[in-house]
């Protein structure tokens, strides 16, 4: 059997007046991602670790945040289309862990649904994808709400 796995991170600025988009869902807040596409760092980081386990680089290699074809663009395609390259090269995704860093909003009561809506995207059961938060009790750019971090780590399985 032919398991790997492979990790991924990712970093969004906040500010003022834009949306935030986190594990495909729209979270009303004050601050959003700034960023070439949606901003959704969780689905980047989820993308990242898949990509790197299935040895095929990273987010921006596939996506370049220079492409006109990815502004504005909804992240879940992205991790829609980085399953699919993943199944390509003969691999089934075995599960996701990840880990939202942010001080605010309290993400908690959307994680059932953030859950539920990675699952589908990338045709896996739900009990497959575990999301998680925390704070950094106030420190640094996260606990200034400066930004937002993401970590993801996915076990694949070679078919």
């Amino acid at each position: 059997m032919n398991i790997r796995i492979g990790n991924g991170y990712d970093v969004h600025q906040l500010a003022p007046g834009l949306e935030l988009w986190l594990g495909g869902i729209k979270i009303e807040h004050e601050k959003g991602s700034v960023a070439h596409s949606d901003g959704d760092v969780l689905i980047h980081a989820i993308c990242d670790a898949i990509l790197g386990a299935a040895g095929l680089r990273d987010i921006g290699y596939h996506f370049p945040d220079t492409s006109s074809e990815f502004k504005g663009i909804d992240s879940k395609i992205l991790l829609s289309r980085t399953a699919s390259l993943a199944r390509e090269k003969g691999f089934s995704i075995n599960n996701i862990d990840c880990v939202l860093c942010l001080q605010r909003p309290k993400v908690k009561d959307f994680i059932p649904q953030m859950v539920e809506t990675l699952s589908q995207v990338m045709g896996i059961d739900a009990d497959q994808v575990n999301v998680k938060a925390t704070t950094t009790e106030k420190l640094g750019f996260v606990g200034r709400e400066e930004g937002i971090e993401a970590y993801a780590v996915a076990l694949l399985q070679k078919q």
